[in-house]
């Protein structure tokens, strides 16, 4: 079969290196946080905005956050071990459900204050225009973590980075509903920050629902798209010596891919040559498609269908008995058996003396032909001997 000569991607970061920088990059929200947090709580107060006040209390949840990342990469990159065959990259899946969970109930958070502060427009605190200028800071700062928080999870594909840049991005989404209440409240429109926070309460609602469902068919083993998996058959069919393929299922472990394969071989291929084959197809996944971490390869014969519809057929100890028995042998006698539908072919390998010798061949012979009339299972027999160089 001819080989498919696409180029093979480049292998993702080692999951060392991946794993040092998503801590580089959780650092750097930790920090800006932890600033932030500050400064809002301190302005908030002197400027009597209640709201800021409360954006920073949001900021402060983000630290817990930003430590559950860390705790997530560093176990997600600890190697395989006797309890944990295929590693610990679910870490970031488990983190990935816990912030996209947090997420949805921020939202719900909004949208209960929201219709709180709509109900109590007269009461709103009057606010100092000090109060705009930090919220509008903090929206700047948390739009530009959101920015690089991204880049980092698309670089190292972790689902995990993914959902804390988002949830920098609902923070900037509050900032900006605390801007426009800010702004609303000095320009004397005061109904204007509740129903802001309404409409991002609902978009953060939706988009921590997104996560956490994500996550969640993680967990239950949903398979890759229609079209990456149809990417990787391609790939398995022209892989060399595969004749067919067959429930390919595939399940994601954090950025990494887990594959099961049946591929078809020819049925008088050793056993040897079928490890190979597989070992083939192992490569080439793994070669071809950047994110496969693991692949089982199931061999199956091209005869195998056939075999599933006939009757069951005896194993190897019945079959060299019934071998020995009707030819009269009695030394060593390799022997090498192809399950073929309802019947198997036999190879004897015998020793060259009697192979050469015309009457024991020719007794051999009808002892086969005998053989064959009181096993019906049996179909070609054939005789052969090895002669050392």
């Amino acid at each position: 079969m001819s080989v498919d000569p696409s180029p093979i991607p480049a292998e993702p970061p080692l999951e060392g290196a991946r794993a040092r920088e998503a801590q580089r990059a959780t650092w750097v929200s930790v920090g800006t946080n932890l600033v932030l947090t500050v400064l809002q709580i301190v302005v908030g107060l002197l400027a009597h905005a209640q709201s800021l006040v409360a954006d920073g209390m949001h900021t402060l949840s983000d630290l817990l956050g930003d430590f559950l990342v860390m705790y997530a990469s560093r176990h997600g990159a600890v190697p395989a071990d006797e309890r944990h065959p295929y590693g610990h990259g679910r870490y970031e899946t488990a983190a990935s459900m816990v912030l996209g969970l947090v997420l949805a109930g921020v939202g719900a958070g909004f949208l209960v204050t929201a219709a709180g502060r709509l109900q109590t427009l007269d009461a709103l605190p009057e606010i100092h225009p000090m109060a705009l200028w930090m919220s509008l800071l903090t929206l700047a700062a948390k739009e530009g973590l959101f920015r690089f928080m991204m880049a980092v999870a698309e670089r190292l594909r972790s689902p995990m980075l993914v959902a804390n840049a988002w949830h920098a991005r609902a923070d900037a989404a509050s900032s900006l509903v605390v801007a426009v209440g800010i702004g609303g409240s000095l320009l004397g429109y005061r109904f204007l920050e509740p129903l802001a926070a309404a409409l991002v309460g609902f978009m953060i609602l939706r988009m921590g629902l997104m996560l956490a469902y994500e996550a969640l068919g993680e967990l239950i083993d949903t398979g890759i798209p229609p079209e990456e998996a149809g990417a990787m058959r391609e790939t398995v069919l022209h892989t060399s010596g595969v004749l067919g393929v067959h429930e390919l299922r595939t399940r994601r472990m954090a950025h990494r891919i887990l594959v099961d394969v049946h591929v078809r071989v020819p049925a008088r291929i050793s056993v040897s040559e079928g490890h190979r084959v597989a070992e083939l197809v192992r490569q080439r996944l793994c070669a071809a498609h950047a994110d496969v971490l693991d692949v089982l390869v199931h061999v199956d014969s091209d005869e195998d269908e056939r075999s599933a519809q006939a009757p069951a057929l005896p194993d190897r100890t019945q079959l060299e008995q019934e071998l020995r028995l009707a030819l009269g042998l009695s030394g060593p006698m390799p022997v090498v058996l192809h399950y073929l539908g309802d019947r198997v072919d036999a190879e004897l390998i015998l020793p060259p003396e009697v192979l050469f010798d015309p009457v024991e061949k020719a007794r051999l012979l009808e002892r086969v032909r005998t053989l064959k009339g009181l096993h019906s299972h049996f179909g070609e027999v054939a005789l052969g001997c090895r002669i050392a160089p």
